[in-house]
């Protein structure tokens, strides 16, 4: 079956044309057919074909030329982008940096410099010139003073050969028995250990100058036969003048 031919595109102005003239053959039918027609009638009925014809013939205007409806557009407004961002190659406006005043160039701290020491270092004294002397070692000599029924005297000198004083000193004097006593003890204090009796300056006699001496007397009580002291000591050394 062969295919149906395609159909000639229709246009509006065609379409429209189509319509008026339906509608005038379709007045003029209405009106031929009725013989009592008036004058009136006529007359409205060329009116109106007037009209459609009118109408007919703008709208063929208009769309023949249809860039008379175009609508009327505005320019737009310029975009934040186009405002704010000048074009390529436009050179942008450069801050001016505020006029400063000029600074003074801020001078170096000051090196402080060092000051001569005006103090001087005394040498170190000799060790002969600081040190002490060393005091001599005492000499002490015994003597029995008098003799008495039960009871002797005896006086010890304690003498120092140097010139240094000496402060202290110790005497020891063994006695042959426990038994016998020592009392009146003058320039010293005493005490016993069985027969042995120690003597240590007090206060009125304990220093020793130098090149001089001190003296210490006691008494011995008991019975006289064989009652001479049998060891004396002074700081260690033995005294002299003891009876053999």
């Amino acid at each position: 079956m062969p295919a149906t031919p395609p159909q000639p595109r229709r246009t509006a102005a065609i379409i429209l044309l189509d319509r008026v003239v339906a509608i005038a053959s379709a007045v003029k039918r209405a009106f031929t057919g009725r013989g009592d027609g008036s004058r009136a009638t006529w007359v409205a009925v060329i009116a109106a074909l007037g009209v459609l014809v009118a109408t007919a013939v703008s709208v063929v205007g208009v769309l023949r030329t249809p860039e008379r409806l175009a609508p009327v557009t505005l320019n737009p407004s310029p975009s934040t982008d186009q405002v704010s961002t000048p074009p390529a190659g436009t050179p942008r406006a450069q801050a001016r940096p505020a006029a400063t005043s000029p600074t003074r160039p801020t001078p170096p701290p000051a090196t402080p410099t060092a000051e001569p020491s005006t103090s001087t270092h005394a040498s170190p004294p000799s060790t002969a010139s600081t040190a002490s002397p060393t005091p001599a070692p005492l000499r002490a000599d015994f003597a029995i003073a008098e003799n008495a029924l039960l009871s002797y005297g005896a006086a010890v000198t304690i003498s120092n050969p140097g010139p240094v004083p000496v402060t202290e000193w110790t005497l020891v004097v063994t006695l042959p028995r426990d038994s016998l006593r020592v009392s009146s003890v003058e320039g010293a204090r005493a005490s016993q250990d069985g027969a042995v009796w120690t003597f240590v300056p007090d206060g009125s006699a304990g220093q020793v100058p130098g090149s001089a001496s001190v003296r210490v007397t006691f008494r011995v009580n008991g019975s006289t036969v064989g009652s001479a002291p049998t060891a004396c000591t002074v700081n260690g050394a033995a005294c002299a003048g003891l009876p053999d």
